[in-house]
């Protein structure tokens, strides 16, 4: 099986999470709910720490503060309208593969959300992997029937997952 995860650990502590193995989950799982096949696509993760995710927001969008996940989508998917589907994925090169985009995942802001939300770490973690890949094929939270989209199918593909919603409690 061709892997569609290619993970770049800047922090180690990534290894220890196990990051590798949930985030092949997380992205298999996110592309076969919505019915895109997984062989031809590859999602390039960075695993890193509070202070890396700060200068990449910073840089990409101006807020120089840790976050928990940052996206880069290869395409523009965006719905038009408010609430609707974004638009499909063009077909995988058969002989290249196509790159969906990139993630960045921070360990420290990761950590401190899994604990103060009395989560499990690897679930939290398999959440932010999910929604970085559903902004990779298009989704977003920005406008209010779009968020409701967005969250509905995080819901949904953890709970397949044997995740509890992570939107309750």
């Amino acid at each position: 099986m061709t892997t569609l995860t290619d993970i770049v650990i800047e922090d180690p502590r990534w290894e220890e999470a196990g990051l590798d193995a949930l985030a092949e989950l997380a992205a298999a799982n996110t592309l076969e709910y919505l019915d895109v096949p997984v062989e031809g696509y590859e999602i390039a993760i960075l695993a890193c720490d509070d202070a890396r995710i700060a200068e990449l927001n910073a840089e990409f969008r101006d807020k120089p503060t840790p976050t928990n996940v940052l996206s880069w989508p290869s395409y523009d998917l965006a719905a038009d309208e408010d609430g609707a589907t974004p638009h499909p994925l063009p077909s995988p090169d058969p002989m290249m593969g196509e790159s969906l985009g990139d993630i960045a995942i921070a360990y420290d802001t990761c950590l401190r959300e899994a604990e103060t939300a009395g989560k499990d770490m690897s679930h939290h973690v398999t959440h932010l992997i999910v929604h970085g890949v559903l902004h990779l094929l298009g989704y977003d939270h920005v406008r209010d029937r779009d968020a409701t989209l967005m969250e509905g199918l995080e819901t949904k593909i953890l709970g397949k997952m044997g995740i509890a919603d992570p939107y309750k409690g």
